[in-house]
C-alpha cells in the first residue's frame, strides 16, 4: 500500500511539475489578468504607437519584468511569442506607427543592447550586438526604418542613428503610397 501511494504521489508530482514548466515557458507571455491594463504590480515605461491604437510597457505582473503589448481599441493584450525570455532585462520600449515594430533595451551577456521585435513575423533580433559602449533610450521611426538611441561608444553619451535599410518592410498605414528610394 505505501509503495502504491508513493508511486501515485510521484506520478502526480511529476505531472504537476512538468505542467507548471510548460505553462511558465509558454510562448504567449500573456498576463494572468483578463484584459486589464493596470494591475497591483509595477507598470512602467509606456510607449504609444503612432496611430494611437497600441501600447507597450514593462510590467512585473507575472513575477518577472516583461514587455507587454496592449490593444487599446479591443482592450486586450497581444501575444508576443519569443519576445520575453527568462533571466533577461527588458526596458524602454518604443513602437512604430501601427505597432508592428517594437524596439527596446534588453541584456546580452550582461550588457545592454537594443532589440527589435517584429509582431508580424514574431521574431526578435539584436540590433547592436557589436557596440563596445553602453546603450539606452531607443526610439523607432514611425515607418520602422530608423532606430535612434544613446550610446557611450565615444566615452560620453551621444546619439546614434541606425538605418535598417531600404529593403525592410515599412510600417505604414494601408493605402499609403511610398516613393521609391533614391538610387
Amino acid at each position: 500500500m505505501p509503495k502504491q501511494w508513493l508511486q501515485r504521489h510521484f506520478h502526480w508530482s511529476l505531472t504537476f511539475t512538468l505542467f507548471s514548466l510548460l505553462i511558465s515557458c509558454s510562448s504567449d507571455n500573456l498576463p494572468n489578468t483578463s484584459g486589464t491594463l493596470n494591475s497591483r504590480f509595477t507598470e512602467e515605461a509606456p510607449a504609444l504607437s503612432g496611430d494611437g491604437r497600441f501600447l507597450a510597457y514593462v510590467s512585473s505582473r507575472n513575477g518577472t519584468y516583461q514587455l507587454l503589448a496592449y490593444d487599446l481599441q479591443q482592450k486586450r493584450f497581444l501575444p508576443t511569442p519569443r519576445l520575453n525570455r527568462p533571466g533577461t532585462i527588458i526596458e524602454s520600449p518604443s513602437l512604430s506607427y501601427t505597432g508592428r515594430y517594437i524596439v527596446y533595451i534588453t541584456s546580452d551577456q550582461g550588457r545592454p543592447v537594443v532589440g527589435l521585435y517584429d509582431r508580424a513575423t514574431q521574431q526578435s533580433q539584436i540590433l547592436t550586438p557589436i557596440y563596445r559602449g553602453w546603450v539606452r533610450h531607443p526610439s523607432i521611426s514611425p515607418d520602422g526604418r530608423y532606430v535612434v538611441f544613446e550610446t557611450t561608444i565615444r566615452g560620453q553619451w551621444d546619439i546614434e542613428v541606425l538605418d535598417r535599410g531600404t529593403y525592410i518592410e515599412l510600417d505604414i498605414p494601408n493605402g499609403t503610397i511610398v516613393p521609391a528610394p533614391p538610387r
